[in-house]
């Protein structure tokens, strides 16, 4: 029978080398199995894995029906972003930390393949967030997120003070050291560290998470996913505004920073076995005896 992905992309951990013998030994394995392989320019340039056809984001989206990322979160994370548009369901081997995103094990990366080529697997779509930043009346940057959108104080260390509305509705005047607004995937990221909820991913809700505010009766909520949130900058000494961990803009008072559900999802295949909560349970140690 012929594989149930024909084209099969190839993504590495951002910048690493110790990725090449992984990626030599999945690309081979692939192709063996029928399937024509990509890999990313970027992980090539890294890795000097020159063995198969090397393509950029674009074409791995026009071409690509799997993306199998080689990495941690944050590798998940920004394959994502980039193939959202085009479509592009992913699944991740672990060569991470943690592994929220990454649903295999780099010691089972064979047999899991195995069973996503014979058609053995899961469909899932993963809310993101649209953000868009406007400046006097001009937008100077418009972005997407998997896990959130984080506005907080700079290197000066001061509290920030940020007035916060949903639905053009005014919600509060917040004081603190920032707000991240999560995705229901984001919910066991930066926010779950704030206190925030964990969100199962089918959820339609984004969370709302003040990081140490001033007043502690400004606690986490979740809204709808359908809600259009704007969070104006009031008071900024050195404020900066990050997605998904990356630093991005420095923010200046009067700026408005607009957040909504992104008009794409972000797809994910998930291996025969897998269990969001066991995931959880995985992840987070809750099954540890303290004796």
């Amino acid at each position: 029978m012929p594989p149930a992905f024909k084209t099969v992309a190839l993504i590495g951990r951002y910048k690493s080398q110790d990725v090449a013998g992984p990626l030599v030994e999945l690309g081979e394995f692939l192709g063996a199995h029928g399937c024509t392989v990509l890999v990313d320019a970027e992980t090539v340039a890294a890795s000097g894995v020159t063995a198969f056809a090397a393509a950029s984001y674009e074409d791995i989206g026009a071409r690509a029906d799997l993306a199998v990322v080689l990495g941690g979160d944050g590798s998940m994370l920004s394959a994502a972003r980039w193939l959202a548009p085009f479509g592009v369901p992913l699944v991740g081997v672990n060569q991470g930390r943690l592994g929220f995103m990454t649903d295999i094990a780099a010691g089972r990366m064979r047999e899991s393949m195995a069973a996503l080529l014979a058609g053995r697997y899961t469909l899932e779509e993963r809310t993101m967030l649209a953000a868009t930043l406007e400046r006097a009346g001009e937008t100077i940057l418009s972005t997407v997120a998997l896990n959130d959108v984080v506005v907080s104080k700079g290197a000066a260390g001061r509290l920030i003070e940020i007035l916060v509305h949903i639905d053009g509705q005014f919600v509060y005047d917040l004081r603190s050291d920032g707000l991240i607004v999560a995705t229901p995937t984001g919910s066991t990221a930066y926010a779950l560290s704030s206190n925030g909820p964990i969100i199962q991913p089918g959820v339609p809700a984004i969370a709302l998470v003040p990081i140490s505010p001033h007043t502690l009766s400004n606690r986490p909520i979740a809204v709808t996913d359908s809600a259009a949130i704007v969070v104006t900058v009031k008071r900024a000494p050195g404020a900066r505004l990050h997605y998904d961990g990356h630093p991005q803009n420095e923010l200046v008072e009067g700026d408005r920073v607009k957040l909504e559900r992104a008009p794409r999802r972000a797809r994910f295949v998930h291996p025969p076995g897998y269990d969001y909560f066991a995931m959880l349970r995985e992840k987070l140690h809750w099954s540890e005896s303290l004796f």
